[in-house]
């Protein structure tokens, strides 16, 4: 079952781009962890400290083993050394998937395959 991690991280202004440029090598890592599909940190255009968390992994185990792991406490001891004030993430387990877009490319809210 996919579990997607999501939510917002905010940093002193001060110090949020250095954090993520810091930060790159260890996304990139991430990446190659057995069942992630995706693992990105990125700066809101909108907001001088907000920086938002966007994980898709392919199991419930697949996220434990990286939470258990270096990656994820190397990228905690990195930004906790530059300010870090609020968080507010959360994960979400997925029992169903598909495409905005529909075979006609109309893009749906509802749900029409499941």
């Amino acid at each position: 079952m996919t579990v997607l991690i999501n939510g917002c991280v905010e940093l002193a202004a001060e110090h949020r781009d250095k954090a993520l440029a810091e930060s790159a090598d260890l996304v990139a890592e991430t990446r190659t962890q057995k069942g992630c599909k995706h693992y990105v940190w990125s700066a809101d255009p909108t907001s001088d400290t907000r920086v938002y968390v966007y994980e898709n992994w392919e199991s419930s185990e697949d996220l434990a083993a990286h939470l258990a792991g270096p990656y994820y406490a190397n990228m905690l001891a990195l930004l906790g050394g530059y300010g870090v004030y609020n968080t507010e993430v959360s994960k979400f387990r997925i029992d169903l998937e598909e495409p905005v877009y529909d075979p006609e490319g109309v893009p749906r809210a509802d749900f029409f395959t499941g």
